[in-house]
């Protein structure tokens, strides 16, 4: 049985912080660096990768259309 496994790629430039994506999250994988880009935000990183399950509620909720999510089936 094949399972499915996300990648989530965030452009961090254009991250303007907002936290709607972390909120957005069904397994709170992401979450605000503490570092800002070069606009001065705190932008959206992903902390657990391997826990991505490919859902793109992330990508959905993004007012900037910041986030991709891509999705690979994986065998178990």
């Amino acid at each position: 049985m094949s399972k499915i496994k996300g990648k989530v790629l965030i452009d961090r430039e254009r991250c303007k912080g907002c936290d709607l994506c972390v909120a957005a999250c069904p397994v709170h994988i992401l979450a605000l660096a503490d570092q800002v880009n070069a606009r001065g935000y705190h932008f959206s990183t992903v902390q657990q990768p391997d826990s991505c399950i490919g859902c793109a509620s992330c990508a959905l909720v993004c007012p900037d259309s910041c986030i991709t999510v891509y999705r690979q089936k994986v065998e178990a």
